[in-house]
């Protein structure tokens, strides 16, 4: 139900599992086992992994911080996408990614929560893609001593609002990685 009428495809978007990104994160362990079952799943069925890496000054590329965690790998055929934004989209060839593969609906999973999941949801969304962040596959670290909530409210917070979005012509859903159907 996208905008994009010819891109039905599912793809799954993994945002940011690095080193220095999740070192400290909240449920770690088990937000990367949930990540590493979408990677899976994803795989079997046929639908896209996207990989996202950031980096800048605390995170320079090829540094051990910027690497994608060792749990996680990405097979030899699946882009990764290099940004220096929060939002996934913003200056780099992610849209051209998906388009090429004729994908019109995502599932967002990665770190940090409140900082670039929440602009890669609603950077997608305003472009016109169907978006389902996957509610326990996305973790963020603790940074109540700069005025944010405690990670587990940062987490709520961010799975209860967007399911309440909606715009015309695509989808904003919530689900577990237990729910996700890379084939609808």
């Amino acid at each position: 139900m996208s905008t994009f009428p010819d891109r039905d495809r599912t793809a799954l978007v993994v945002i940011d599992v690095q080193n220095n990104v999740v070192a400290d994160a909240y449920l770690r362990e088990e937000t990367i086992g949930n990540i590493n079952e979408l990677v899976k799943r994803a795989r079997e069925s046929g639908a896209p992994v996207v990989w996202v890496q950031h980096s800048d000054e605390e995170m320079e590329v090829g540094s051990a911080d910027w690497e994608i965690v060792p749990e996680l790998s990405p097979a030899a055929e699946e882009p990764v996408i290099q940004k220096i934004y929060g939002d996934s989209f913003e200056g780099t060839n992610l849209e051209a990614v998906l388009a090429s593969a004729g994908v019109g609906r995502l599932f967002v999973s990665g770190a940090e929560s409140d900082a670039c999941i929440r602009s890669t949801v609603h950077g997608a969304f305003t472009r016109g893609y169907d978006v389902t962040l996957v509610s326990d596959a996305h973790t963020t670290s603790d940074m109540t001593e700069w005025g944010a909530p405690a990670p587990e409210v940062a987490i709520s917070h961010i799975n209860l609002y967007w399911q309440f979005q909606g715009a015309p012509g695509r989808t904003a859903a919530v689900v577990s990685t237990q729910d996700v159907d890379f084939r609808s």
